[in-house]
């Protein structure tokens, strides 16, 4: 997007909506709003016949969910970067799973939705971060004890989960996923952040995954010295190493 201003389509059913982020939106040089939209039905008309760089996307709206635009129009050729924008926190885990790039609860101002813009304008396809070299037995020894709880943000609430809880995490644009026993959440932190507040038993497996080793059931080989693998909930799930942090997990179980 260097050189160019970015085009934006805004989608919220209510008009102060729309005007606040227009208002905050002209803030930024590098951003043109050049349509509006007040339903889902509009907005992927609207889509249809113009190339957007970026929709700002609320979630209830009449006629559709922006969950359901998102998803018409993630698959198409140049898709436009997602951000949500909406009043709701509880569907943050289903924005993520339709690609957006961003989940902004309201009110939220301009330094946070310019966050949001650059994580959006300039995102490249392999999205996912890069793991930090596997730490050491030194380095992990060296390191003072983490808190071991983990906030998440559950219907208006934050609710505190112990580390032990967690079978692994899962990169996701910035945020991470917690895989639990029984469900999925959605943290405001990174896998990296994740990796330096979490104890010394979870690895990084993977630039995409850190695992709970107490949680890990079965190793199974694959191809080219990678590892599988298998942990110990009732689905069995599977979290791949790559062969680069094989090696360290395998020394380190003392295989």
């Amino acid at each position: 997007m260097i050189g160019m201003r970015a085009r934006c389509l805004i989608v919220d059913d209510e008009a102060p909506a729309r005007e606040e982020l227009r208002y905050l939106l002209g803030t930024f040089d590098h951003v043109q709003v050049v349509g509006e939209a007040t339903n889902a039905e509009e907005a992927l008309v609207l889509l249809r016949s113009l190339a957007y760089d970026l929709v700002l996307l609320d979630i209830k709206m009449p006629g559709g969910t922006g969950l359901e635009v998102a998803e018409a129009v993630r698959d198409a050729p140049n898709a436009p970067k997602v951000i949500f924008t909406t009043a709701y926190p509880d569907y943050a885990v289903d924005a993520f799973d339709v690609d957006a790039v961003d989940y902004l609860v309201k009110p939220f101002d301009a330094q946070r939705l310019g966050r949001a813009l650059d994580r959006a304008l300039t995102a490249t396809p392999e999205e996912t971060e890069t793991a930090p070299p596997a730490r050491s037995e030194q380095a992990r020894n060296s390191q003072p004890d983490p808190l071991g709880r983990i906030p998440v943000q559950q219907g208006g609430r934050t609710v505190l989960i112990d580390e032990s809880a967690i079978l692994y995490a899962s990169a996701a644009r910035g945020y991470s996923y917690l895989q639990l026993a029984g469900e999925r959440v959605l943290v405001s932190l990174s896998l990296n952040e994740l990796e330096r507040r979490l104890g010394k038993h979870f690895f990084r497996t993977h630039r995409a995954y850190l695992v709970n080793l107490n949680h890990v059931r079965e190793l199974r080989p694959d191809f080219n010295g990678a590892l599988v693998l298998v942990m110990d909930d009732h689905r069995r799930s599977r979290v791949e190493v790559s062969r680069r942090h094989a090696r360290e997990l395998r020394r380190l179980l003392g295989l």
